[in-house]
């Protein structure tokens, strides 16, 4: 079972944390195991980075101490989960619209491990929609952009703006979200390339050359993949 998976991929993650560790805190179904099983340590000195609002909230719930990236530019360990894991720990984010945050604390770590139930590991990325953050203003001309950059990598499904029943979703950093269902990305570095010079996408969620480990959750326990 998937959450089972889960579970036990976060457990296994908050393992590598130790005692006044700064740590980047994922977003997510299977980053909320980490987030429990970190707490359930009761570590001393810890300062958590959170990358978005909903795990700010969980984190403080359990007594986790915060920080930002402000106060503690420089993080020693992220764990945060994935909607798919591919070839090299080449990644796509963003399910829970928190792609841009979530990588700018990557960014900042020192080492960052993925976690994921099996299910989230593929041969070649794509299935998964990409997801695309864009600003707000002018987000359907940023489409038509987006649109051709995509037909360029000969994606022909134009990328769709997110939403939900309350209307567009909105990123916390009041962004918009759209959807690119490439069914195959067959080259991840071009395609990050062409779609951040790409005038209003603020990010998109290929995580390339950031995953240092991958913790992949089994019923049995936990596989280990390096890039």
């Amino acid at each position: 079972m998937s959450d089972l998976q889960k579970k036990n991929a976060g457990e296994a993650a908050a393992a590598h944390v130790e005692a006044g560790m700064i740590v980047g805190l994922g977003t997510g179904s299977t980053a909320a195991w980490f987030v429990k099983a970190l707490a359930a340590r009761n570590l001393p000195n810890l300062r958590c980075v959170p990358t978005s609002e909903k795990t700010a909230d969980l984190a403080r719930e359990l007594g986790l101490t915060l920080s930002t990236l402000e106060d503690t530019p420089r993080i020693d360990l992220t764990v945060d989960g994935a909607d798919e894991i591919g070839p090299g720990l080449a990644l796509i984010k963003g399910g829970g619209a928190a792609l841009l945050r979530e990588k700018l604390v990557w960014e900042a770590s020192t080492r960052c491990i993925v976690i994921a139930d099996a299910a989230k590991v593929v041969p070649v990325l794509g299935i998964f929609p990409l997801p695309i953050e864009v600003v707000a203003f002018g987000h359907k001309t940023t489409a038509n952009r987006i649109a051709d950059v995509l037909i360029d990598h000969d994606i022909n499904q134009p990328a769709r703006v997110r939403q939900a029943d309350r209307g567009l979703v909105r990123t916390d950093g009041g962004n918009l979200i759209y959807d690119a269902g490439c069914k195959a990305i067959h080259d991840p570095v071009r395609l990050a390339d062409d779609l951040k010079l790409t005038t209003g996408v603020v990010e998109h969620g290929l995580f390339l050359d950031l995953a240092d480990l991958a913790i992949i959750g089994t019923d049995e326990g936990v596989e280990e993949r390096l890039p």
